[in-house]
């Protein structure tokens, strides 16, 4: 029920804020904000990766859009990246973008490297 049926006032502030010229305006440059933060770690997670010369292309990340990106990582490499790199993601290979930042992306994208390539290896 927590999920299902949301608070009425949380309804109220996004009626508020739509309503309102100056708070909507606020708004979309807020979301534009995030979003272009979100594109731009797209772009670079793929720099970091083709600069290390990996086996794999990473057009997908940037040609993707939102919160998520599909890395194409099996359920046992994602459990190598939390069991040596404490990084997680879902066994799917789904990353949270949202998560991702310019202090970390190298770091992600050096161990994403690493278990990728040894399993290519070992494959």
């Amino acid at each position: 029920p927590m999920y299902s049926n949301p608070p009425l006032h949380g309804a109220l502030i996004v009626s508020t804020v739509l309503k309102d010229k100056e708070l909507k305006a606020q708004w979309y440059k807020e979301v534009k904000g995030m979003a272009d933060r979100i594109i731009s770690m797209r772009t670079l997670l793929r720099q970091h990766m083709e600069a290390q010369g990996s086996s794999w292309t990473w057009a997908h990340v940037t040609a993707q859009i939102g919160m998520f990106a599909y890395s194409g990582m099996s359920g046992e490499m994602v459990d190598e990246m939390a069991a040596r790199h404490s990084i997680y993601m879902t066994r799917n290979g789904r990353i949270s973008m949202a998560g991702v930042n310019t202090r970390n992306v190298e770091r992600l994208a050096k161990a994403m490297h690493e278990v990728i390539e040894k399993h290519v290896k070992s494959s």
